[in-house]
């Protein structure tokens, strides 16, 4: 079995951690380095040996990772840059770049990446149905060094998507940040226990809904999220599905 080397260079360590779990899912990429610092991965990788991926974030201080791929990308058969904006395309194709991550990306997204890059050597993936799940799952708690953290389904207020990372809000006033996209998440939450999503950085579990003030829904822990314009038809259809209207009109009371 042919073992393709590859290298991640980011300055952030919780995205290096991620794609160090997506790439689990590619059994035949052997990681020889990851690199927070860009000057160090100059001055290693130039002088080391050739490398079959190279995974370059391009938002880095000191030295931007176009900056760095222009200079090593002799020392890589390919090259995937990973950013947050969208505006280096051009870059992008002046270095020579395989392929563009777009954070934060989806493991679907990742290996649909990287199986054009590699077409004979990855099996095209085939789409992941969610599994049947219990009352809890656990994820990597970014504040708690990585731990897996056990949480009930039934503890979720919110989830709310921080770049990189998504934020739970639990009913306890607790909150557990991990690395994962919110569209990752929702096929375990949305598509499997019924939590809804009325705004693009946001998903609610229903059970935890206090009120609703016109466009805004109240969480039973205070948290207020506004309806987003392109959820707008979803979320009065969610609210006209479970309101009980009475039969005759009834008026706002007149101040005294």
């Amino acid at each position: 079995m042919h073992m393709y080397r590859f290298v991640i260079v980011d300055d952030e360590a919780h995205a290096i951690e991620g794609l160090k779990v997506y790439m689990e899912h590619l059994p035949d990429f052997n990681l020889m380095a990851t690199y927070t610092d860009p000057v160090l991965a100059l001055k290693e990788l130039s002088c080391g040996s050739d490398v079959e991926l190279i995974f370059m974030d391009v938002d880095m201080p000191h030295l931007s990772g176009i900056e760095l791929a222009s200079i090593i990308r002799q020392k890589t058969n390919k090259l995937i840059l990973t950013t947050a904006h969208t505006k280096y395309g051009y870059q992008a194709f002046e270095v020579k770049a395989d392929g563009y991550l777009l954070k934060p990306y989806s493991l679907g997204k990742f290996l649909e990446t990287m199986q054009r890059v590699f077409p004979d050597s990855i099996k095209k993936a085939e789409p992941v149905a969610p599994q049947v799940l219990e009352n809890f799952f656990f994820v990597k708690s970014k504040e708690d060094s990585l731990k897996l953290v056990k949480i009930r389904f039934e503890e979720v207020v919110a989830v709310e998507s921080k770049l990189n990372y998504v934020q739970l809000r639990l009913e306890n006033g607790r909150n557990v940040t991990t690395y994962m996209s919110l569209s990752e998440i929702s096929k375990w939450l949305v598509e499997t226990r019924g939590f809804i999503q009325f705004q693009r950085s946001f998903i609610l579990n229903r059970e935890k809904i206090d009120a609703v003030d016109g466009n805004t829904i109240i969480m039973d822990n205070g948290q207020k999220i506004t309806v987003g314009d392109y959820y707008r038809k979803d979320f009065n259809e969610f609210i006209n599905r479970y309101l009980i209207k009475p039969r005759r009109r009834v008026d706002k009371p007149t101040p005294e």
